[in-house]
């Protein structure tokens, strides 16, 4: 008996580090990277390179003004830089992109104690403020051919689906919308990498689609083109799927899943604005504590709570 070793839990360890996790998750989006910038031009590259030096740049500045170990090797700023750029239009100007980037940083993570204490998604809930800060820049849509015009969605919810581009252009990428969400073929490519490196499971972003596509099947709203526009793929596997802010069992991943669908169609279709995915991931963000609760599996011989 004297040999046995007593020590605190956790007692199963795994070899995988934030650090790792997260350059996993810069590889998958580096193939959207690529295909904004054949889309829309070098101006992409730039946006993004803008979004994550600002966001590392921020978590290194408050975390030594706050005399707090520097955590920026981590990348999990870069990847927040990332998203952040891939949700904004690719002729944002490039202070309310920095702005954008502080608040995620800064608002969003670092004053809710960092890396898996924010409750919502920095990238996300950046988005959300500047399209309520700056609506006119942040709606403002280039098509590949470097004319204005209206994203798909904005065509559905008008009620022209004759003006809707090819299927394959929607796969491709060759349509207006944010720098990062128009080529579902590369974010599919970036998510099925991370699936197979087991960074996310399948639950969440095969019912956060399949809810979009099945509701907007049955309220008759294009259910392919829905599917396949604005930043749905994009949530699916790199947003909703974030760690700290979705559930943690497999149930409350596909209930996480199917909420972040449901609202997603009820703003596409019945909303004022043509998309919905970044508001239907907050509000579930918000909703994780309880659906962990409600999903948390009892431990063997032990009471309910």
């Amino acid at each position: 008996m004297s040999m046995l070793t007593v020590s605190a839990s956790p007692h199963i360890r795994s070899s995988a580090t934030t650090r790792r996790i997260m350059l996993d998750v810069i590889i998958a989006l580096v193939p959207a990277l690529i295909a904004a910038v054949w889309v829309f031009g070098p101006r992409a590259a730039l946006v993004a390179a803008v979004c994550v030096l600002s966001c590392v740049l921020s978590e290194w500045l408050y975390e030594k003004a706050m005399k707090k170990p520097v955590t920026v090797g981590d990348l999990s700023a870069v990847v927040t830089g990332l998203l952040l750029g891939y949700n904004l239009p690719v002729t944002i100007p490039l202070w309310q992109a920095v702005f954008g980037s502080v608040v995620a940083i800064i608002l969003v993570k670092q004053l809710f104690g960092g890396i898996g204490k924010n409750f919502a998604n920095p990238a996300i809930t950046a988005r959300i403020v500047m399209f309520l800060a700056f609506s006119v820049s942040m709606t403002s849509w280039v098509a590949p051919d470097g004319v204005s015009g209206a994203t798909p969605l904005a065509i559905i919810a008008k009620g022209t689906p004759e003006l809707l581009p090819p299927l394959k252009d929607m796969l491709l990428g060759v349509r207006g919308g944010c720098l990062g969400e128009t080529s579902v073929l590369a974010l599919l490519l970036g998510g099925v990498y991370l699936l197979i490196r087991r960074v996310i499971s399948w639950h969440i972003p095969v019912a956060f689609i399949g809810t979009v596509g099945l509701l907007t099947l049955l309220l008759g709203q294009q259910p392919l083109y829905q599917m396949l526009s604005g930043g749905l793929v994009l949530g699916a596997f790199f947003m909703a799927t974030d760690y700290v802010t979705s559930p943690q069992t497999n149930w409350g991943k596909i209930i996480f899943g199917f909420g972040a669908g449901f609202f997603t169609v009820l703003i596409r279709v019945y909303g004022s604005f043509p998309e919905g995915v970044s508001y239907a991931i907050l509000l579930m963000n918000i909703l994780v504590p309880y659906i962990n609760r409600l999903t948390r599996r009892k431990a063997f011989g032990g009471a309910g709570s």
